[in-house]
């Protein structure tokens, strides 16, 4: 009964990110006249289906791990068929559907679409939790500094206020545990606001492994410091359009910078790869912030969007970030790659993925207790 609590939260949380990143590609092919053939969320067998009036096939399928848009005249959306052959299989009318025959400009689009999507879904989140709930602007001002804690040892004092970490601006004090997290100085850079004077501290936190507020197991940074908010009342504030627009254009850019320094510190060995967790890992968390509510489950929906919209975007084959290297190419030679070379990428590209993937999963196993 545990385990269907976390798999319904993360079926549904996944066919929507999905769903959005897919319709990303169809709404731009469409636009383009490119034919459709398929539209699905998930793979393997299909589960039920319907088609529309063009004659797209519209399905859910068993395996609720990702999906596919088809394009009329390839194999999906990705398909890089050149040979002539392949085109002259197909009437005049028929070659204004393919996809292969559209400028490289519409194909750069219609591949670019879809993680643009998931980006375009996490902004509307965070601004609608912005403008219907409300920011929290709560101000991080210390309780109690650890004795010979990290704060300690900088000289941080009950009552100083943060205003600053890393040269990013505090405006709640819920950020002050994010900051220092994702922070990757190996002394981080606070600025705090003691009797109306700004003063500059440098902190070198310690690692711990402690339990999160779901009760997962994770290694974090901390510097000994407690905060709470005066009376325990967090000051939530509800934003107009614009500033809620502008607060979740930063929060997007902030989780994607800290995602991309993440991954370069763990491919440089400087980070904790155990970090990186798989779809078991999404589906377990997704399931314990369900059970807190509406806004932290949209919330992890963001989240989640970000990191499907930002991982398609790396230049691996398979990966729509691939395909816009492949018409990178193309633009920079004036045609595409031999369909030989192509293939040469894909299979680097479907090496990489299935290692991730091994690897994330192996992560979830051990942090499951399995190994």
């Amino acid at each position: 009964m545990e385990q269907m609590n976390y798999i319904i939260p993360f079926i549904l949380l996944i066919t929507v990110v999905v769903f959005i990143h897919e319709y990303g590609h169809y709404f731009f092919a469409k636009k383009f006249g490119v034919g459709i053939t398929d539209f699905s969320i998930g793979f393997g067998k299909e589960i039920f289906g319907w088609n529309d009036k063009s004659g797209t096939r519209w399905k859910i399928c068993w395996i609720p791990l990702g999906g596919y848009v088809k394009f009329f005249g390839d194999r999906n959306v990705f398909s890089q068929a050149e040979q002539q052959k392949v085109i002259d299989k197909y009437t005049e009318v028929e070659r204004n559907k393919l996809f292969i025959l559209k400028p490289l400009y519409q194909r750069s689009i219609i591949v670019a679409a879809g993680p643009i999507a998931n980006f375009v879904l996490a902004l509307i989140i965070f601004a609608a939790i912005n403008i219907f709930i409300g920011k929290d602007f709560t101000p991080a001002i210390i309780n109690e500094v650890q004795k010979d804690s990290p704060a300690f040892i900088a000289g941080l004092q009950k009552n100083d206020k943060i205003i600053s970490i890393d040269d990013n601006d505090i405006q709640s004090v819920l950020e002050i545990s994010t900051f220092i997290n994702t922070s990757s100085s190996e002394k981080i850079k606070f600025i705090i606001l003691r009797n109306n004077e700004e003063i500059v501290k440098l902190i070198k936190p310690k690692f711990i492994e402690t339990e999160d507020y779901l009760g997962n197991i994770v290694k974090k940074k901390i510097i000994g410091i407690k905060l709470s908010p005066l009376n325990n009342e967090f000051k939530k504030i509800k934003l107009g359009p614009f500033n809620a627009a502008i607060s979740s254009f930063n929060e997007v850019w902030f989780v994607t910078s800290t995602s991309l320094n993440y991954l370069g510190k763990m491919l440089s060995g400087s980070a904790d790869s155990s970090q990186l967790g798989g779809p078991l890992r999404i589906a377990k968390i997704t399931g314990q912030v369900a059970e807190h509510g509406i806004i932290p489950f949209l919330s992890i929906m963001a989240y989640i969007s970000i990191s499907l919209g930002l991982i398609n975007l790396f230049p691996i084959p398979m990966l729509d970030g691939g395909h816009l290297m492949f018409y990178f190419f193309e633009m920079i030679l004036g045609k595409p790659l031999s369909h030989k070379t192509q293939e040469f990428f894909f299979r680097i590209g479907l090496f990489l993925l299935i290692s991730l993937m091994f690897f994330a999963t192996f992560n979830d196993l051990k942090n499951f207790g399995i190994f």
